[in-house]
């Protein structure tokens, strides 16, 4: 039988360039164990519309991109438009789940609960600011603003009352179009692994740091904790795993994803679906993976068997 020939697009332009070529990196080296022979191709280095020479060398793309134009849609426009078969969710689904505030009315539609939120940008926070969110918005502090479209909490912020609020919005909004303001969740981190429609497991986060940000997610001296399974009862653990499930399914999403939740007074609350989640050594979705008896060969085996295109 010839060999198939995988594409493992890589890097990228993101503020998340370092994670995806860490991801990368090991999946590459999981592709070549399944006897794959692997090309790999770097946005940073030659524009998208490249990928069209190789639609007759390779058999199948894997997406390896964190962040804008790797999970927003961007890209895979183009590996549709070039039909060529390609790892993770869809057009739509990317574009939806790098949205947060397209994500939240879609989990709000879906009957999955998630903290309340209001969107700012350049045009209406000045209103907001001067109401200091009374009328508008049902909250109480702190809260957490994030910018819209980016992943790895990048750009999130905790604000303990107004003044901190308006500091970081004002900032914030120097660098993105559209923030989202929410109700900040306490309670234990949770987050769940899907592959292909059906939940792994769940994983507890202790972050010794504020909260679970860029430093505590892929820097090993940021000494997050994490609990496998998570330290939840039975009933809990397995309606969490229905809840990712649901959310994968509402987002129309495939091959991976991980959903993040916060669980306070038996309670979920949905705070968003990566549906590029990390493959580093450090990565949560390989972690549960092991515990469940799923090598990292194996994982990346199943994303790649669900490559495919028109998602």
């Amino acid at each position: 039988m010839k060999q198939k020939t995988v594409l493992v697009v890589q890097g990228g332009t993101s503020s998340e360039r370092e994670v995806s070529l860490n991801s990368s990196k090991a999946c590459t080296k999981a592709l070549k164990k399944l006897k794959y022979k692997v090309i790999t191709f770097d946005p940073a280095k030659k524009h998208l519309s490249k990928i069209k020479q190789y639609k007759k060398k390779v058999n199948l793309i894997f997406n390896s991109l964190h962040g804008s134009d790797g999970e927003d849609g961007t890209v895979q426009s183009y590996f549709e438009y070039f039909k060529i078969p390609y790892t993770h969710s869809g057009i739509i689904s990317s574009m939806n789940a790098m949205d947060k505030i397209i994500s939240k009315k879609i989990f709000k539609k879906s009957n999955l609960l998630t903290p309340n939120y209001i969107a700012l940008n350049s045009v209406n926070y000045l209103k907001y600011l001067k109401e200091k969110f009374s009328r508008n918005f049902n909250f109480n502090y702190p809260v957490v603003v994030k910018p819209s479209n980016e992943g790895s909490s990048i750009g999130v912020e905790i604000c303990k009352n107004f003044n901190q609020l308006k500091i970081s919005v004002v900032k914030l909004l120097k660098n993105y179009k559209t923030l989202i303001v929410e109700n900040y969740i306490a309670g234990q981190e949770i987050q769940v692994a899907v592959i292909n429609g059906k939940a792994l497991g769940a994983i507890e986060l202790k972050p010794k740091r504020k909260f679970y940000d860029y430093k505590a997610k892929y820097s090993k001296s940021a000494l997050t904790k994490h609990i496998m399974p998570a330290n939840i009862n039975k009933n809990n653990y397995n309606a969490v795993l229905k809840l990712a499930e649901k959310a994968h399914k509402a987002m129309n999403c495939k091959g991976v994803t991980r959903s993040d939740f916060k669980l306070i007074n038996n309670k979920f609350y949905l705070l968003e679906i990566n549906t590029q989640p990390g493959m580093t050594n450090l990565s949560l979705v390989p972690e549960i993976a092991k515990y469940v008896g799923m090598t990292f060969k194996e994982l990346v085996k199943k994303i790649v068997d669900d490559a495919s295109v028109n998602k």
